[in-house]
């Protein structure tokens, strides 16, 4: 598998990855855990508001993503992974949709920079290499995010905020599962990028507002969708701070 990476379009993208990649979110700053409302499920702290936004900016890219995967996948394995990008986002594009508003959260329309990045890589593969670097890139930014998932899960405050986050690490830990099942990963170039991911500019790990008035992006479940998306109402009967 080392072989794959010397001189190969991965190279460069691996070399381009920042923590945590997969949902956009910056290094958490002093004033993470600052309230900037008090809402009737909790608490919303800079870190819950960001979180909302990175689950929506996670879909933007990942979805489209999956449906590249199911026209130039080359292996099984990386089909039945991009079905998963497709089914798991969908059902948590609807959960933020549902959320933001009732949070007063804007959610992006446009993924950032990075992952914009991402799919110009993909869409530009062929063949083989396709594959590699569709599981290699989705395996290190699934895993980057997936203990960011798990403090915001244990550390807000907020219910609606926690079922996001419940949902969150479930999709997160399939699709980091589905990415391994393929066969393709690299762990040790995986796992040496999350550990020491170099530094890359605020604008280029943010997803841009969009213009006001602009219609949110809807990201459709497919027919035969399995995941759904957060139970609201038991989200707000179970609020207890």
């Amino acid at each position: 598998m080392g072989t794959l990476f010397v001189g190969g379009a991965l190279a460069v993208t691996l070399s381009a990855l920042a923590y945590p990649s997969m949902l956009g979110i910056t290094t958490v700053s002093t004033s993470a855990d600052r309230i900037i409302a008090n809402t009737q499920w909790g608490p919303l702290t800079e870190s819950d508001r960001a979180f909302v936004v990175a689950v929506r900016a996670a879909g933007l890219w990942e979805y489209p993503v999956g449906q590249i995967g199911l026209q130039k996948g080359q292996s099984k394995g990386v089909l039945t992974a991009s079905q998963h990008l497709i089914d798991g986002h969908a059902a948590l594009d609807e959960s933020c949709r549902k959320i933001a508003p009732m949070l007063n959260v804007v959610l992006p329309n446009i993924a950032s920079p990075q992952q914009e990045g991402f799919v110009a890589t993909l869409k530009a593969d062929q063949g083989k290499q396709f594959d590699v670097d569709f599981a290699n890139i989705l395996r290190m930014t699934h895993g980057s995010i997936f203990n960011t998932v798990a403090k915001v899960r244990s550390t807000t405050k907020n219910t609606l905020v926690r079922a996001l986050a419940d949902q969150a690490n479930n999709t997160v830990l399939d699709h980091i599962t589905v990415m391994e099942k393929t066969g393709l990963v690299d762990f040790d170039t995986t796992l040496f990028t999350q550990t020491t991911p170099p530094k890359l500019p605020a604008s280029d790990v943010t997803a841009p507002v969009p213009p006001a008035g602009q219609p949110l992006v809807v990201l459709t479940p497919p027919p035969n969708a399995t995941s759904t998306p957060v139970d609201l109402g038991a989200a707000v009967v179970n609020n207890g701070g």
